[in-house]
C-alpha cells in the first residue's frame, strides 16, 4: 500500500512540473507574434456562444432552489423570511454564479478542448504544426485561453443577472415579496463589489479550463480510450482546481467586505 501511495504521489508531481513547464511556455507565448485573433473569436464563439442557453437554464433553477430553500429553513429557524433576498443575492453574486458557471464550461467546453487537442495528437496534426515551425502551445492553447477568459467573464455576468432575476420572481410569485422590498433587501447585503469580484472568479475559472485540458490532450494515448481518458480526466481536475481557486479567492475577497 505504502509503494502504491509513492508511485501515485511521484506521478502526481511529475504531472505537476509537466503543468507548469506547459503554463510557463504559455504564459511566454502570450507575448510573441503573431496574435492568433482569427481562431480567439472562433473559440469565443464556441465558449460563449454555444454554452449560453445551457448557462442560462441551469442558473435559473439554481437561483430558484436557493431562495426556495433558503426561505424554508429561514422559517424553521427564525419564524422569518424577511432577509431571504438579501441571503439569496449575496450567495448569486459570491459564488453560485461563477461557480455553477464555470462548472457547466468545463463540462461542455473543457470536454470538447481535450478531446479535440486529443484527438490532433493521436492523428500526428501536433507533430505536423512542429514540423511546419508552428509552436502548438501558441497555436492551440493561446487562443482557447483568452477565448475562456473572455467568454467565462461575459457568462459569469449573464448568469449572476440572470440568477437574481430568477430569485426575483419566485420570491414575486411564491413568497410574498414586493419587488421593491426584494430591491430593498437585496441592497442591504450585496455591492456592486461583489460583481466585481464575481467577475474576477470567473475570469480565474475560465483560465484554468483550456490550460488544464489542453495538457491533458497533449498527453492523450493513442485509441478512442485515450481520448475518452484524457477528457475524463481533464473535467475531473479542471472542476478540483475550480473549487479549489473558488475556496482561494473567497478567502482573499473576505477581507474587502
Amino acid at each position: 500500500m505504502i509503494g502504491v501511495l509513492g508511485s501515485h504521489l511521484m506521478s502526481g508531481g511529475h504531472h505537476i512540473k509537466e503543468f507548469m513547464g506547459m503554463l510557463s511556455h504559455t504564459l511566454t507565448s502570450i507575448f510573441r507574434p503573431p496574435i492568433r485573433i482569427k481562431e480567439t473569436f472562433q473559440q469565443l464563439f464556441f465558449v460563449a456562444n454555444g454554452s449560453l442557453v445551457i448557462v442560462v437554464f441551469c442558473v435559473c433553477f439554481a437561483a430558484m432552489v436557493t431562495i426556495l430553500e433558503s426561505s424554508f429553513h429561514m422559517k424553521i429557524v427564525i419564524q422569518n423570511d424577511s432577509m431571504v433576498p438579501g441571503f439569496a443575492a449575496m450567495l448569486i453574486l459570491r459564488e453560485l454564479g461563477s461557480v455553477v458557471t464555470a462548472l457547466l464550461l468545463t463540462s461542455r467546453v473543457g470536454a470538447g478542448m481535450s478531446a479535440e487537442v486529443g484527438l490532433m495528437k493521436i492523428t500526428e496534426q501536433v507533430d505536423a504544426l512542429k514540423m511546419l515551425g508552428i509552436d502548438p502551445v501558441q497555436y492551440l492553447v493561446v487562443p482557447r485561453l483568452f477565448a475562456c477568459i473572455i467568454g467565462a467573464t461575459i457568462l459569469t455576468i449573464v448568469a449572476d443577472i440572470t440568477c437574481i432575476y430568477s430569485a426575483f420572481v419566485i420570491s414575486e410569485a411564491y413568497l410574498g415579496f414586493t419587488p421593491a422590498l426584494f430591491l430593498t433587501a437585496m441592497r442591504r447585503f450585496v455591492d456592486f463589489q461583489d460583481l466585481i469580484f464575481s467577475m474576477i472568479k470567473g475570469a480565474a475559472f475560465g483560465s484554468v479550463i483550456p490550460l488544464i485540458s489542453c495538457y491533458y490532450g497533449f498527453r492523450c494515448k493513442p485509441g478512442a480510450e485515450g481520448v475518452g481518458s484524457a477528457t475524463t480526466n481533464s473535467v475531473v481536475a479542471s472542476s478540483v482546481a475550480i473549487i479549489v481557486i473558488d475556496f482561494i479567492l473567497s478567502y482573499i475577497f473576505s477581507h474587502f467586505y
